[in-house]
């Protein structure tokens, strides 16, 4: 069921409608006004401009944060490999241990 946030981002209200919770949305609500904010007040544009700066700075910050995701993934799947590795090595070990233990008693 979509839920329906108004909000006030930059001197103008939206309705806001997705699936997410409302407090969620809020929370996006407030980063774009605040980033919009920001970008006015330190750069002196317009509405509009600071709406399209806000999204490719935003969009920069999405891309960055896949990428780091993306290594993250790599290189956990990394130290799983390493792992298992490790694990079948140990398996391996503990077999020849049992067998040369048996072989001194027989």
């Amino acid at each position: 069921m979509a839920n329906r946030v108004t909000m006030n981002i930059c001197g103008q209200e939206y309705v806001l409608v997705a699936e997410e919770s409302a407090g969620y949305m809020e929370k996006v609500g407030t980063m774009v006004d605040k980033k919009m904010a920001e970008l006015m007040d330190n750069a002196h544009i317009g509405r509009s401009d600071a709406a399209v700066l806000a999204a490719v700075n935003m969009a920069d910050e999405l891309l960055k944060a896949q990428e780091n995701a993306d290594n993250l993934r790599r290189q956990l799947k990394s130290y799983l490999d390493e792992a298992s590795r490790a694990k079948n090595e140990a398996s391996e070990l503990k077999r020849q241990l049992f067998k040369l233990q048996n072989q001194q008693r027989g």
